[in-house]
């Protein structure tokens, strides 16, 4: 049986244009954006279709900008009769997948990674965080290395992608520190990142706190699919669960391997990235090759992988 699962990016590849192919072919997702400038009372749309890499890399701007982005690809898919038997998506990926899964409302979604981009943002001066991927050691690595390059501040794994990458988060002095040690320590690569804030580490605290009361007073219902969490790499059909998954990942790390690993040992061996871009698609491929890894961010990929999808459960029916 071909079992199918949607991962959600938290990051795109490339920001100007993203969803505009979206809106201009197909009616259910051109409603989503619509429903985005109604509920933050700006054109989101607008900055999407038009706006410059700078603009969209702010991250008040990148988080509901991939999220309604990614939830106007997935409506596009559900109007053609494909839903996933299991979803995750990579940190602010989460609430995409939420969405989908008819756990929480879009309008609320997009508001809420509004603030939390926003809450992110003012929780660390610009300058003072950092984050670096690091490929080549293990995670097990990583950590010794975070240990050494702390000399009393925050520097920590934020993400755990695959077996090949690992990405650390702090201040941005320790993180600096990593990434020699890390270098010196024999990691192939070891290079800070282009980020507006250090994603996933205790510095977030402030905004974790922030960002709960808001998450406290939205309302989450019982998922139509099992979500596999960032925090637990775990599934969970409640919206209580799910609730609190999104505190708590704020400042835990993204255990993003574990998460992928959990979805084949189900028996998934469909995946399709839903939304702007194939960073996860990349990720998939260092995670396990012997699945299949599709991708939906415009008309010409949504039709791909609807007949990709179709040709492999015909396949699937007659082995």
């Amino acid at each position: 049986m071909a079992k199918l699962a949607f991962l959600f990016p938290g990051q795109a590849s490339q920001y100007p244009g993203m969803g505009r192919d979206l809106a201009e072919n197909f009616p259910e997702s051109r409603t989503v954006f619509e429903e985005a400038d109604h509920a933050l009372g700006f054109p989101i749309s607008k900055l999407c279709f038009e706006g410059s890499e700078e603009d969209l890399k702010q991250t008040e701007n990148t988080q509901p900008a991939i999220l309604t982005v990614s939830v106007a690809a997935y409506r596009a898919l559900e109007t053609r009769g494909i839903v996933p038997d299991f979803a995750a998506g990579h940190s602010l990926g989460e609430y995409s997948a939420l969405v989908a899964a008819a756990s929480l409302d879009f309008s609320a979604a997009v508001k809420l990674v509004r603030q939390r981009g926003r809450y992110m943002q003012e929780a660390v001066p610009a300058g003072q965080g950092a984050m670096a991927a690091i490929l080549g050691l293990s995670a097990a690595d990583i950590a010794e290395v975070c240990k050494k390059a702390a000399a009393g501040e925050v520097v920590s794994t934020a993400n755990l992608n695959s077996p090949e990458q690992t990405v650390i988060a702090g201040n941005a002095t320790a993180v600096k520190r990593a990434v020699e040690i890390a270098s010196q320590s024999g990691a192939k690569r070891a290079v800070v990142l282009a980020v507006s804030a250090p994603f996933h580490c205790s510095l977030l605290a402030p905004a974790q706190q922030r960002l709960e009361v808001d998450l406290r007073t939205a309302a989450f219902g019982p998922l139509r699919f099992p979500l596999i969490t960032n925090v637990d790499a775990e599934a969970v059909l409640s919206g209580e669960e799910a609730r609190e998954a999104l505190i708590r990942q704020v400042t835990l790390p993204v255990r993003w391997h574990e998460s992928v690993r959990e979805m084949t040992e189900r028996g998934v061996n469909i995946f399709v990235e839903v939304g702007p871009g194939k960073v996860l698609s990349g990720l998939l491929r260092q995670i396990d090759r012997s699945v299949r890894c599709l991708n939906v961010e415009d008309s010409a990929s949504l039709r791909s992988t609807i007949d990709k999808i179709a040709q492999a459960r015909v396949e699937v029916a007659e082995s």
